[in-house]
């Protein structure tokens, strides 16, 4: 079958390399706040600081390194960013074995994390492009997808249990070793690239460029706006559920837990049915389709009850989100890549995901703001009924210009 062959060796240490640092990082899953709140004794105002300064200012550091990117080797980048978040992580045992774990310590491993995480994304996405041809690019991205879920669905209950038996700290250990088992990863790739060549001989490049190239652009113009406001809604949203479903509606910490584990099964469906959907209806069908339908469920959220009734009302809603955004990501990920020249990818993706994480912790602010005026029920169905806006912004018509032309992929071979 088309869907299980091989990509190539190069791909698949490309792919073991993912995949085992996205096991890490969800298997220390909310490690961070733990810390802080059972380690360090901080309050609800420090762990919302260390959640907001891990998006902002972790994007604001990264906004730099796309187009410092843009036109270096890609692969060593991506190991370089792996070796900075194995080393960043490490302090955080070191520092507690010592006993001199302090909170802004937290702070600045948060910030130095996600400013990594920016330039190992655009690296990523770029020397994915150049490793592949075009029409292989959805059933990667459809690899990457299915393998995020798995870890999604995995990942928070084994570290849950091992934060039992451990301890918080222990499953630090265990990301940071996994950012290191990817750089080994990546090493045996092996091979050698060709970055591509600068075209504005006059222009050093900048960030600035990946938003020009984007708004620029018709289709992904529309894309860009869709996804940012989304993705920004539905985390504005999650510390909120939170709240209602701990405090007000007193469900248990496992039944919360379980509530959102159990419907990542739906990324793993959405993921593998993304291809074949696609190869029936047509990508741009796909995108469409699935980006309308994810918008439908959120809304639901404002409605849960206590209870048996509302524990499964969440897990039908969360199901619903999360095997719509398992078709939609796959597709969505290689129409960007695919629209977007070789030469722009990592000023693209770097500026891409700036926005969105500059969007989100506002978002995330503002919506704990309005929770505190009109109520945290009412602040969640307002978030819902913007998200059914979101399908205004999606590129209606296949007319947005057509996959850019490229030369043939360098093998890094």
């Amino acid at each position: 079958m088309r869907g299980t062959r091989s990509l190539g060796r190069q791909f698949g240490w490309l792919w073991a390399a993912f995949a085992v640092s996205t096991a890490g990082t969800w298997l220390a899953f909310d490690a961070f706040p733990l810390i802080a709140v059972l380690v360090l004794h901080a309050g609800t105002t420090e762990v919302s600081v260390l959640a907001a300064a891990g998006l902002a200012v972790g994007a604001a550091v990264a906004m730099p390194l796309g187009p410092w990117v843009e036109f270096r080797s890609k692969r060593p980048v991506m190991v370089a960013a792996d070796l900075v978040r194995f080393a960043a992580l490490m302090t955080v045992p070191v520092a507690y074995a010592l006993g001199a774990l302090t909170f802004v310590q937290l702070l600045v491993v948060s910030v130095v994390v996600a400013a990594a995480d920016i330039g190992f994304t655009a690296a990523g996405g770029a020397f994915l492009k150049s490793l592949l041809p075009a029409q292989d690019l959805l059933v990667a991205n459809a690899r990457f997808e299915s393998t995020s879920w798995t870890a999604t669905v995995l990942g928070p209950p084994l570290g849950g249990a091992a934060i039992g038996l451990f301890g918080p700290v222990m499953t630090v250990v265990a990301n940071a070793v996994s950012f290191l088992l990817s750089a080994l990863g990546l090493r045996a790739i092996g091979g050698k690239e060709t970055p591509p060549v600068r075209k504005e001989a006059a222009r050093t490049g900048s960030l600035l460029d990946g938003w020009r190239f984007i708004l620029g652009h018709p289709g992904l113009r529309l894309l860009f706006f869709n996804t940012v406001l989304f993705n920004a809604l539905i985390m504005a949203v999650s510390p909120l559920l939170a709240v209602l479903m701990l405090g007000g509606l007193g469900f248990a910490p496992w039944q919360y837990g379980l509530a959102f584990a159990a419907p990542a099964l739906g990324g793993l469906v959405g993921s593998r049915l993304a291809r074949r959907l696609a190869a029936r209806f047509g990508e741009h069908r796909v995108l469409v389709t699935s980006g309308m339908l994810r918008a439908l469920w959120p809304f639901g959220l404002a409605f849960v009850q206590s209870g048996t009734a509302g524990l499964v009302l969440v897990m039908v809603v969360e199901f619903g989100i999360i095997t719509c955004c398992g078709v939609f990501g796959p597709v969505y990920a290689t129409y960007r890549l695919t629209h977007t020249q070789s030469d722009r990818v990592a000023r693209t993706l770097s500026a891409w995901t700036v926005a969105t994480r500059w969007t989100t912790a506002g978002l995330t602010a503002l919506w704990g703001v309005l929770a505190g005026i009109t109520g945290t029920r009412t602040a969640i169905a307002l978030a819902g009924l913007l998200v059914l806006l979101t399908p205004f912004l999606l590129p209606r018509r296949d007319r947005a210009g057509q996959p850019v032309a490229e030369p043939a992929p360098t093998s890094a071979g």
